[in-house]
């Protein structure tokens, strides 16, 4: 799923494109993709585009008169910069917005159609899609430690739950919390003061670090390859590999579609933790401790 820093390119690659030019038509290759009767889509035709804005995971498109085009992305959702008048040929083009000088589609990959397209008029109707979660790189400690204690979760739970703290997904909490040293398992009212600000300035640092380097790439060409497994991450994407600081094998949990990466040397002191398939199945035989993983 797009998260902050894949948002903001996006956002930052759309700038000189749209903003200030006159969206001509909007297509949809699919009806289930549209949220929203009421304004019309056909009432973002002929509308200038005044400004983009990133809510959460969401971005959010401006119009002259207070119309807002609102996409949702979810997991396999992608935006594609094209030639003008572009064809929607296959069954994951869902929509091409038509400008004068290209084309924005959205594609999503699979058979599960999660992306979402919402029409709203005024700040208030936008503000009623907004999950609520505070921003990460403009709160302060405070009231990003106030977020995560609202609840006993988990720090990786508590991390990507849009009510707490917006724009974080599976990908950039497992390397905010390898840069924290800390374990995904750990729960938030377990954190000492010293543990917080570790994990409050490795939340800011690891979203400026990525939001920077994505933006700095979409100002030369449009983000056509966004994706959750990026080069130079530490743990995200990398189980069986080494840590790039201690050259442990990077672990993981996993459920349902996705997986939590960590290292076990920098993040458990050393301690496996369970997977859910996998430690079930090996039973008395799964490894505790990185010693035991080594020996067998």
């Amino acid at each position: 799923m797009p998260e902050l820093p894949d948002v903001e390119a996006y956002v930052a690659a759309l700038q000189p494109r749209i903003v200030g030019g006159t969206l001509q038509k909007v297509r949809l290759n699919n009806p289930f993709l549209l949220r929203t009767v009421k304004p019309p889509i056909r009432a973002a035709e002929g509308r200038r585009v005044t400004g983009l804005r990133r809510i959460g995971k969401r971005i959010a498109v401006g119009f002259e008169g207070e119309l807002w085009i609102v996409l949702h992305l979810m997991i396999a959702g992608r935006l594609h910069w094209k030639a003008p008048g572009a064809a929607l040929a296959g069954r994951r083009d869902l929509a091409a917005f038509d400008f004068a000088d290209g084309a924005l589609t959205l594609t999503e990959a699979g058979t599960k159609r999660r992306a979402a397209l919402h029409v709203v008029e005024g700040e208030a109707a936008l503000a009623a899609l907004d999950p609520g979660g505070i921003e990460p790189l403009d709160c302060d400690l405070a009231a990003f430690a106030a977020a995560l204690t609202q609840g006993n979760h988990t720090v990786k739970r508590a991390l990507t739950d849009p009510k707490r703290i917006a724009g974080i997904g599976n990908a950039y909490s497992d390397e905010i919390l390898h840069a924290a040293r800390l374990s995904p398992v750990t729960r938030c009212r377990a954190l000492d003061d010293a543990a917080m600000e570790r994990l409050f300035r490795a939340t800011r640092d690891t979203l400026t670090l990525w939001r920077d380097r994505l933006c700095a790439e979409a100002v030369n060409a449009f983000p056509e390859k966004v994706t959750a497994f990026r080069k130079g991450m530490a743990v995200h994407g990398r189980y069986g590999e080494p840590c790039p600081v201690c050259a442990t094998k990077v672990q993981r949990i996993r459920y349902a579609d996705n997986e939590t990466n960590y290292c076990p040397r920098c993040q458990t002191d050393g301690r496996m933790l369970a997977d859910r398939s996998l430690s079930r199945l090996l039973k008395g035989d799964w490894p505790k401790t990185i010693e035991a993983l080594e020996g067998l």
